[in-house]
């Protein structure tokens, strides 16, 4: 009984012993592991030390930058003011007066001098030319910082061994659509040129600054292009901690995130794609791709399995427009190689895009592409003509603007889309034929109301019958003791869309006017829009002639009444002068007075008619001896 006793005794010391040495290298082990976690700590804190250095330093190399590039451009004003004050010098010096004063104290002891310096003074002479301000340029080391700098860099293009000049398109810098959005974009410049009016854009940021680049102006959305070039793209191939800690930082703020795939197989992005709340595509014969991998592959621990739509690449207005080059086009119709060598810029495209009279795009030509150069009214084919590049402009605008685009995926992902719309009051003033007056208005798009003047019988009934439902038709009776600015005054009063047309009733407008007209504003800055050039058909000689067939597409200091689209409280504003004859005359002078910004469009979709005309005959074109709807509606 001892004898068992003390075996149990000793093996429970055993026990304890073994137990004693497993505690002792727990013990140990928890000890290593606590000096590797202090370890750690000290390394992790070493590393947030450099970081915020790092940050610092990138600070201050930023503003010492920003104060040399400062000196850079005033050191090249300063020459530039210097050039001039040489030119103004010598300027002076070939004057005449200059050089006859010079002859004349030259001479003043000398006849023959006198007589020699005062007729060399009498001939003409050459005066110099002016100089221009030079870009500023790039320091040597310099990189070009995307979205900072987006214009046209090369002006001659070679056609044929041929070189020829041309006047870069200048990409303008606003305004934006949504004022009231901040997205933070990564994007190439061709995607970048379609989003960079829709919002206030914040760009140019990269894996290693985004917190304190974006923490200025906090935004409401990140959109991120599947690019395959720039700091991002091997971030998008193989996610690092980069890209997670951008989208870590956006859903700490409640930032959505978009991944917009615009080129290659989804396979290459689809690892980047899937850290996002949401995908789309600008392909859509990638949609069946993406829906099979996204449904394949379960998301991360914590995450949603992202949605998936599709953003088209569309036109953009402000970029894409019938705006001309200075000069006239190229006329010859180039290859679409000729026309985009592949080392253009997209800003030096967008100037290509208006060069010749038409471009020859073989099969298979991106449908984006062919629809941004008709957008730039350049014709599609081998035969330039006007009708159908007007025709084609139309259909690039109607298959949808990446306004209208962004609008839906705004709406998807629940952020709010609204912007100005240009919804269209119309006055009209009837003339004694009430069906032709509602005929010329009532297929008219865009049109919220019509304020028609008339003492036909029965016009109100008639009106709302003629007008489609969408529309307030408010009529009212003619006052003979008003003229016409007087009415069109009170007409206003009663407009209350964000534009107001004025139409004559005894002229024709095909159904496309207003929409034709109303794009004016999308591209431009003009206040009044209308037309300056125009057919006109004078019926006691049966002619149509053309009015001012160079007038398309510019700003000019007025336009013709009868196509007068303005905005309604600029109208307000300005106001119709109390005269019957004229009334658009006055207005154009008070546009003139007031700086108003007047902007005549294309040439179709309104016909002047009147029974003689004699001062329009003889400041026009003729076209032909015969009808003008098939030369003006289209």
């Amino acid at each position: 009984m001892a004898s068992e006793q003390l075996e149990s005794t000793r093996q429970a010391l055993r026990e304890a012993m073994a137990h004693a040495e497993r505690a002792a290298e727990l013990a140990r082990l928890l000890d290593e592991a606590q000096a590797r976690t202090a370890d750690a700590e000290r390394a992790a804190d070493e590393l947030r030390t450099v970081r915020d250095r790092l940050s610092e330093t990138e600070e201050r190399l930023e503003a010492a930058n920003a104060i040399e590039e400062k000196l850079h451009r005033d050191l090249a004003e300063q020459r530039y003011q210097a050039e001039v004050a040489k030119w103004k010098l010598s300027s002076v010096q070939v004057a005449r007066w200059s050089r006859i004063g010079d002859a004349l104290k030259t001479g003043k002891s000398n006849p023959v001098r006198l007589a020699r310096g005062l007729r060399g003074a009498a001939k003409p002479a050459k005066r110099p030319i002016a100089p221009e301000r030079q870009p500023v340029p790039r320091r040597s080391g310099d990189k070009p910082v995307p979205g900072v700098s987006f214009q046209a860099t090369t002006s001659t293009r070679t056609v044929g061994g041929k070189s020829v000049k041309l006047k870069p398109f200048r990409v303008p810098t606003g305004p934006n659509t949504r004022p009231h959005l901040t997205v933070a974009v990564v994007a190439e410049p061709h995607a970048e040129a379609l989003l960079r009016y829709e919002w206030r854009q914040t760009i140019g940021f990269t894996p290693r600054d985004f917190a304190r680049v974006l923490a200025g102006e906090v935004p409401h959305l990140l959109l991120v292009e599947s690019v395959t070039e720039g700091p991002w793209a091997e971030e998008l191939s193989r996610p690092g901690e980069g890209l997670r800690g951008l989208l870590s930082w956006c859903a700490e703020r409640g930032i959505r995130t978009v991944f917009w795939h615009t080129k290659g197989e989804p396979d290459r992005f689809v690892a980047a794609a899937r850290l996002f709340e949401h995908i789309v595509t600008a392909l859509p014969r990638s949609v069946g791709p993406w829906s099979a991998i996204l449904a394949a592959q379960e998301p991360e621990q914590g995450r949603r399995a992202p949605s998936l739509g599709i953003l088209p690449f569309a036109i953009q207005p402000r970029v894409h427009n019938p705006l001309p080059l200075g000069g006239d086009r190229f006329d010859r119709v180039l290859t679409l190689q000729e026309l985009l060598p592949e080392h253009l810029t997209y800003p030096d495209v967008l100037t290509s895009y208006r060069w010749p009279v038409a471009v020859d795009c073989p099969p298979g030509t991106e449908s984006w592409l062919m629809a941004e150069l008709a957008a730039c009214g350049t014709l599609i084919g081998t035969a330039p003509d006007d009708r159908r590049a007007h025709v084609a402009l139309r259909q690039a605008y109607t298959s949808g603007t990446m306004t209208q685009k962004v609008d839906d995926l705004l709406d998807a992902i629940g952020l709010p889309s609204g912007r100005a719309t240009l919804n269209i009051s119309v006055i009209m003033i009837d003339r004694g034929d009430l069906d032709h007056t509602l005929a010329q208005v009532a297929p008219q798009k865009g049109v919220v109301q019509l304020v028609l003047l008339t003492d036909a019988p029965d016009a109100e009934k008639r009106a709302r019958a003629a007008m489609p439902d969408r529309v307030d038709v408010v009529v009212r009776r003619t006052d003979p003791g008003l003229t016409i600015g007087g009415m069109l005054n009170h007409a206003l009063d009663l407009c209350q869309g964000d534009l107001v047309a004025v139409m004559d009733a005894q002229d024709v407008y095909s159904q496309h006017y207003l929409t034709d007209l109303s794009r004016a504003f999308l591209f431009t800055t003009a206040d009044i829009v209308g037309k300056a050039a125009y057919h006109a058909h004078l019926r006691d000689v049966t002619a149509t002639v053309l009015r001012q067939p160079a007038a398309e597409y510019s700003y000019l200091p007025e336009i013709a009444g009868a196509t007068l689209l303005a905005r309604r409280t600029v109208l307000r504003g300005l106001g119709f002068a109390d005269v019957s004859e004229g009334w658009a005359e006055v207005l154009m002078r008070q546009c003139r007075t007031d700086g108003v910004k007047v902007f005549s469009a294309d040439r179709f979709g309104y016909v002047c008619r009147r029974d003689h005309d004699r001062g329009l005959l003889d400041s026009a074109q003729l076209v032909e001896y015969g009808p003008a709807d098939p030369h003006a509606l289209i």
